[in-house]
């Protein structure tokens, strides 16, 4: 065995990125702290080939130095919105028949491994700020409300843990 070197992963620019058919997810980041996290949910997005990004809030937005520096340019490759009012960018979302799809611990929460992304859908993926996660003003916008599973003694993950776990699960059932 051997590593691969980066000519050999045949990787594709930014150009061919852009023209490349996503899967037809939207990552909605409601008020995020840390522009660290928000950089890597912007890495995952490139590696899984996803639609969009959407910063709402208080959310950094490129070119932040930290976006930047965990982002290694995938803020150039996908394509991102910044909206002021998550609200009002999830209901715009909603009217164009995405299935949204937030990811908080509810009264009504599905475990992950218990919900099934269809294809021929569409779905917006909120998730909320590290310490207050999503704004209670989404709940009645939410179609599905998803929860990964935790046995230890924390409830909750970080957010671009978070993000990559669900992403990965929705890719697998809608590539695989």
């Amino acid at each position: 065995m051997r590593k691969l070197s980066l000519k050999e992963l045949n990787r594709i620019d930014i150009p061919s990125f852009k023209q490349i058919e996503k899967v037809p997810i939207v990552v909605v980041l409601d008020n995020i702290r840390s522009a660290l996290n928000v950089g890597s949910v912007f890495r995952t997005a490139d590696a899984f080939a996803l639609e969009k990004v959407m910063l709402c809030g208080i959310t950094a937005k490129p070119p932040h130095k930290e976006i930047l520096k965990t982002a290694i340019g995938a803020s150039q490759s996908v394509d991102w919105e910044y909206h002021e009012d998550v609200v009002q960018a999830v209901s715009n979302l909603k009217e164009q028949n995405y299935q949204i799809v937030g990811v908080e611990q509810t009264d009504q929460t599905v475990a992950l491994q218990d919900f099934h992304f269809q294809k021929g859908e569409k779905y917006a993926l909120i998730l909320g700020n590290e310490v207050k996660g999503l704004h209670e003003n989404l709940l009645p916008l939410l179609d599905v409300c998803l929860e990964i599973p935790q046995f230890g003694t924390k409830h909750s993950l970080n957010v671009s843990v978070c993000t990559g776990i669900v992403l990965w699960e929705g890719l697998r059932q809608l590539k695989f």
